[in-house]
């Protein structure tokens, strides 16, 4: 749901040259573990993405590999334990920030529960965490673009 999210909120979002922030990102998302590699999105997140307006761009789960590290300039985990997983395999602890520390009004809930096993009110639920993330994430990449990345 991150993905899918925060890719239509960079595309919404236009730099000062008039580019969008979309086309300046490489925007995915990858498990910590192999467990739906391959798969395509949860049916449940799915439809709750579908009932914000948001579209199936047919997003197929793959893992994150160690080798990826050369060519991620900055990485958002959902919970600290990803964080932490991350950190392990070697990613810089200063390029992995939580997706919630975007979102003001989380206060001190800093993790995205995981809904897997949730009803449609948990999934939409947490839909709406990641959708506050990503719009402070946005909104900072946008607000910095061009002292910190567009070189």
């Amino acid at each position: 749901m991150a993905e899918v999210i925060t890719r239509a909120r960079a595309a919404s979002t236009e730099l000062a040259d008039g580019s969008t922030l979309v086309d300046r990102l490489d925007i995915r998302s990858a498990g910590t573990g192999p467990w739906h590699e391959g798969e395509p999105m949860y049916p449940p997140a799915q439809t709750a993405l579908t009932r914000a307006g948001y579209p199936d761009d047919g997003h197929v789960a793959h893992q994150f590999v160690s080798a990826d590290l050369g060519t991620i300039d900055f990485m958002v985990a959902l919970d600290r334990r990803h964080q932490q997983t991350l950190r392990s395999l070697g990613a810089d602890p200063g390029r992995v920030a939580l997706l919630r520390s975007f979102d003001p009004a989380a206060g001190a809930a800093v993790d995205v529960p995981d809904p897997y096993y949730g009803d449609d009110a948990v999934f939409d639920d947490c839909r709406d965490m990641i959708a506050a993330g990503c719009t402070g994430l946005i909104a900072s990449l946008a607000s910095h673009w061009d002292t910190l990345w567009a070189a």
